[in-house]
């Protein structure tokens, strides 16, 4: 698979995605990108993306955001396990989108944070989703669209628990488009199952990744299952 020209889906991207790609310097789609659009990324379909890393699976969760706050007049919540990577994310996200407002939610969990509700796009813990369903806070029936990073930690004993509730818990509460990323599924159609999501696949990666074997101070590389 190779990337695609991105004036190739100006008729299936809304005008003011649309607009920010090429603003932002956009020219072309990755292959998951290109795919998550064709699979229904605009049409408010559940997709599971799951590519290698560096492969624009952050850019998809990005559409998928910028469509709810764009389009359905709603919000964006954007999910990460870590309160380092929310930070990293928030960062990010307020650079390439000075337009919007961004607010970063990975903090205190016994609170309401009722100022969230000026905000268009929320980066957040799951833990701290969670502790904002809990306390009942009143923005939350504007979400639109549950962006899930590293959906895979749904199978981490620690993680894994509270970031299942939430998703349920949003699932049975609100119409939500769910868009799960990760680069390392072993189960991806189980998992696009329970989510009812289309599963997005694909092995392009932006640099090649070569396998090999230690020993006695020498790397052997085997390319395409074969030693060269």
């Amino acid at each position: 698979m190779t990337d695609k020209p991105l004036a190739q889906y100006k008729e299936q991207i809304p005008k003011p995605v649309f607009a920010l790609l090429e603003k932002r310097g956009f020219t072309s789609l990755r292959p998951c990108q290109w795919k998550a659009i064709e699979e229904g990324l605009f049409a408010d379909a559940n997709l599971l993306v799951c590519t290698p890393t560096a492969s624009g699976k952050t850019l998809v969760g990005e559409l998928a955001a910028l469509h709810a706050v764009l389009r359905d007049k709603g919000k964006a919540v954007y999910v990460v396990p870590l309160r380092a990577l929310a930070a990293e994310k928030h960062k990010q996200f307020t650079k390439d989108y000075p337009q919007l407002s961004i607010a970063l939610a990975s903090g205190e969990t016994d609170s309401a944070d009722a100022y969230l509700a000026r905000y268009d796009i929320i980066v957040a813990t799951s833990e701290k989703l969670d502790s904002l369903l809990r306390h009942r806070a009143p923005w939350i029936s504007r979400v639109k669209t549950l962006i899930i990073d590293e959906i895979h930690l749904l199978n981490d004993a620690s993680r894994g628990p509270t970031l299942e509730v939430v998703v349920t818990l949003l699932r049975r509460i609100l119409d939500v488009q769910v868009v799960g990323l990760s680069a390392t599924i072993g189960n991806a159609e189980e998992l696009a199952d329970w989510l009812d999501a289309k599963l997005v696949k694909d092995a392009w990666r932006p640099v090649r990744l070569d396998k090999g074997v230690y020993l006695d101070g020498r790397i052997t590389f085997w390319h395409h299952g074969r030693e060269p």
